[in-house]
């Protein structure tokens, strides 16, 4: 029997899996790339991740007001769980960190369903060195909100969640790297 988790790791492993030299985010390179948007934003992958992600967040005992994280590889990720969540109440909320306070409007750094006090989890798309998430953390709490922990899709396996768990966060990903690498070439 498939389960949801083996159908999230087959679509990662055929949309996001990419092999051949990259540069990342952190400067290193590598030979191969998650591009994991190809993932969060296909329709299955949106149903999958949040409904996987979702369970995952109760199965820890989280019981978030919301979830977000820095723009643009958090979002896809909080609109689904948020989406999945109509269908197993309570509803969980969604908000975005922008990467700097807008300069016209309300001036906020943090958009969408998000107020001081409230109860929210991180989440990511990719976790490398953890440097997105801890932004996002810094930023919630700057604004008074309390994190619960970080939830990503894809875990490098590359020292980001050491990272975030030495800056005394909870983490959890769906699929690490090594699951999506022992599957064969992409």
């Amino acid at each position: 029997m498939t389960t949801d988790h083996d159908r999230l790791t087959a679509l990662l492993r055929s949309r996001s899996l990419l092999r051949g030299d990259f540069v990342l985010a952190s400067g290193r390179r590598s030979d191969y790339y998650v591009d994991c948007r190809r993932t969060t934003m296909y329709a299955t992958g949106l149903e999958l991740i949040g409904r996987l992600a979702l369970q995952a967040v109760r199965g820890r005992g989280w019981a978030p007001d919301a979830v977000g994280g820095l723009t643009l590889g958090a979002d896809p990720v909080a609109y689904a769980i948020a989406r999945a969540s109509c269908d197993a109440p309570p509803p969980v909320h969604a908000f975005t960190v922008r990467k700097a306070a807008k300069a016209h409007g309300a001036g906020r750094r943090i958009e969408g369903c998000f107020a001081a006090g409230a109860a929210v989890v991180v989440v990511e798309d990719v976790i490398t060195t953890g440097g997105s998430a801890l932004e996002a953390v810094e930023a919630v709490r700057t604004e008074g909100g309390v994190v619960m922990g970080v939830v990503a899709v894809v875990d490098r396996e590359e020292g980001g969640r050491a990272a975030l768990e030495g800056a005394g966060l909870d983490v959890l990903a769906l699929v690490g790297i090594t699951t999506l690498l022992a599957g064969g070439r992409a």
